[in-house]
């Protein structure tokens, strides 16, 4: 038992070792040339554009809930009314951000690691290195770019269309003034929870794009080893996102509160 733990804590640290080294690479091409400018417009369009539907339908169907939920427990305290305030703290703060890279992460980080994870077993990544291309330059670095600018604008796109979600439930269902809402969603908020909001995303779109990218690339055993790479990605992708949203909010709060 012993010697498996060792062997799984060797493996873990080594896999961590590549997955640093692969980073310092990303930051080697993203600040020399050649830069990849189409691809990197096409991962923008993939990634941002091709997640907005489920990013919309997250984000509205989550302030819903989340204003009937947090409706009937108000109303124990007679608070009904400030409702929006809740809401939009917990969207801009946490919801938000952390739905929003879940999502991202389910539909792209698994593409990105079937669609690498494919290349890898085909030698075409062999291939591009025969001919003088660095693969992460060319594949990794323009997926990377968009995950970390796409993930803020959704995250954005989220929180804007939760708080109308919210807003809809609010007036139809706890019969709250559309006015009385939306003034105790501005009362709620403070710049720091606006940064908290911005920040955020951008380490967790770098995380898990990174990640897929990373476990995409390393894919051997065929096509049933690009399915493997397909889970991992997921599974680790979602992982570091929750892990990375604590570290984070625990950062910006002392930092900015």
């Amino acid at each position: 038992m012993q010697l498996i733990l060792i062997g799984w804590a060797k493996k873990a640290v080594f896999e961590v070792q590549e997955y640093v080294k692969m980073c310092t690479a990303l930051g080697r091409a993203a600040t020399s040339r050649p830069f990849y400018y189409r691809d990197a417009i096409e991962q923008l369009d993939a990634i941002g554009v091709g997640s907005l539907t489920v990013v919309l339908l997250t984000g509205g169907f989550t302030g819903a809930v989340l204003a009937l939920q947090s409706g009937m427990t108000l109303d124990q305290f007679g608070a009904r009314s400030v409702v929006g305030r809740l809401i939009s703290a917990s969207m801009i703060k946490e919801l938000g951000p952390v739905l929003t890279a879940l999502m991202v992460t389910g539909r792209v980080g698994s593409g990105i690691a079937a669609e690498l994870g494919s290349m890898a077993v085909t030698d075409q990544l062999n291939a591009l290195r025969a001919l003088g291309t660095d693969p992460v330059r060319k594949l990794a670095l323009p997926r990377v770019i968009a995950g970390v600018v796409m993930v803020p604008i959704l995250t954005v796109i989220s929180d804007f269309v939760g708080i109308v979600g919210a807003w809809v439930t609010t007036v139809t269902q706890l019969r709250v003034a559309s006015s009385v809402y939306w003034n105790s969603v501005v009362m709620g908020l403070w710049i720091q929870d606006i940064w908290m909001g911005l920040i955020k995303p951008v380490f967790l779109g770098f995380a898990l794009v990174s990640i897929a990218c990373f476990v995409g690339m390393r894919t051997t055993g065929g096509t049933q080893g690009v399915g493997r790479s397909t889970t991992q990605a997921v599974v680790a992708g979602s992982v570091a996102v929750l892990v990375l949203d604590f570290i984070i909010t625990k950062l910006l709060i002392s930092l900015l509160y």
